[in-house]
């Protein structure tokens, strides 16, 4: 199963790992999410608006993105 790690998750973690008796703890680094980047092309976003016959901008895929959850903290980067 796929699941997103919680910030309570890792506080159990390092709960676990403090209280061990068989690890040395001073030399286990604290557990966090990993920092990374990931990029998406996102294809198929028609050039012209549905009912207005006009170019669909940048702002409109941006005010798109904001209503939905899974676009939280997404960036375009590149906005011609």
């Amino acid at each position: 199963m796929n699941k997103v790690i919680l910030a309570s998750d890792l506080q159990t973690i390092e709960n676990y790992i403090k209280n061990a008796n068989y690890i040395e703890s001073t030399g286990v680094e604290v557990p966090h999410l990993p920092q990374s980047k990931s990029y998406l092309k996102i294809t198929g976003i028609p050039y012209l608006g549905e009912f207005t016959n006009t170019p669909i901008t940048s702002d409109v895929v941006q005010e798109i993105f904001k209503k939905n959850h899974i676009f939280n903290n997404i960036a375009m980067m590149s906005k011609s």
